[in-house]
């Protein structure tokens, strides 16, 4: 009790010193005020801070924070869509200056996330107000691009920066959500309709020149045969002209009558009708007149291939 009451002063004095040694946790930067005003700012370890006149005004975090929104825009042609939105944000650095504006810029947190939180609103609602509704779902990643270039500069004035922004949800009231399922189906019909259209199309062009190509291969195919019959009827008259031709000298040299071989020739192809006529019907003149005139007209052929 004695020492107490000789060494108080001493005891006050290790209290008072104790007091002025504090930590910051990592992660955090601790703002020191010296009678309300700014003084300096500690970075995370044990630190102290003069008892009495500087205050640990506040330990700003400068981890990277997430909020989620919610909320509902109008279109051009005036309808409603809403948003399910994640918003990823952080202090821009740990600079002195930075620190300051993070600390002092807002009264609280809270009102720092309805700040954020309504200038991010508006400037998609802004954004969505000059599109139809029929647009707005193949934006998102514009939508995006143009809130972080609006707001970069907004949230650097406030000792933050816009790391993500990600739109993970827009719906459309039920009538529109109906309508736009009605179209989507109707697109498909349509298209449908016209891909089947384009194949009958397809196959009926196919077939039309499979024909004409089957037309043409047997045309050209009629025209060759007829110039290879040509051609054999051409050769079969010159070697019966040149048979006879051969038959006549032979025998004229031998001293026989020509008439005997016209006459044989005459028997020879009545028998071919008969043998090979396959029922057909050939008309002959079987007179002696008939005869002669035939063979008159076999000896002019002779005498004819016989000049050439």
């Amino acid at each position: 009790m004695e020492f107490l009451q000789h060494y108080w002063w001493l005891i006050l004095l290790l209290i008072i010193l104790f007091s002025g040694i504090f930590t910051i946790n990592q992660g955090y930067i601790g703002v020191i005020t010296f009678f309300g005003k700014y003084q300096r700012v500690v970075r995370p370890g044990l630190n102290f801070k003069i008892p009495v006149l500087e205050q640990l005004y506040k330990k700003v975090s400068i981890q990277n924070r997430s909020v989620e929104m919610e909320f509902q825009a109008v279109t051009q042609d005036q309808a409603n869509v809403y948003f399910k939105s994640m918003l990823l944000y952080a202090v821009q650095n740990a600079d002195e200056e930075t620190i300051k504006k993070v600390a002092f810029k807002f009264m609280s947190e809270r009102e720092l996330m309805q700040a954020l939180v309504r200038t991010i609103e508006g400037n998609i609602r802004s954004f969505v107000a000059t599109k139809k509704q029929a647009e707005v779902l193949g934006l998102r990643k514009d939508i995006v691009e143009y809130v972080k270039v609006e707001i970069d500069h907004v949230l650097e004035e406030w000792g933050y920066h816009l790391l993500d922004l990600q739109i993970n949800d827009i719906t459309f009231d039920k009538a529109i959500l109906d309508s736009m399922s009605k179209v989507v189906a109707s697109n498909n019909l349509k298209a449908a309709a016209e891909n089947e259209g384009q194949a009958l199309l397809i196959t009926k062009t196919k077939a039309a020149e499979a024909e004409g190509n089957a037309i043409k291969i047997a045309a050209e195919a009629e025209r060759e045969a007829a110039r290879l019959r040509g051609q054999g009827v051409a050769l079969f008259r010159q070697e019966v002209a040149r048979g006879m031709t051969e038959a006549a000298e032979q025998m004229k040299q031998a001293n026989l009558d020509t008439n005997v071989i016209l006459f044989s020739m005459w028997t020879e192809a009545i028998k071919n009708f008969a043998e090979y006529g396959k029922g057909n019907v050939i008309f002959l003149d079987g007179s002696s007149q008939g005869m002669e005139t035939t063979m008159k007209q076999i000896q002019a052929l002779m005498v004819k291939h016989a000049g050439q």
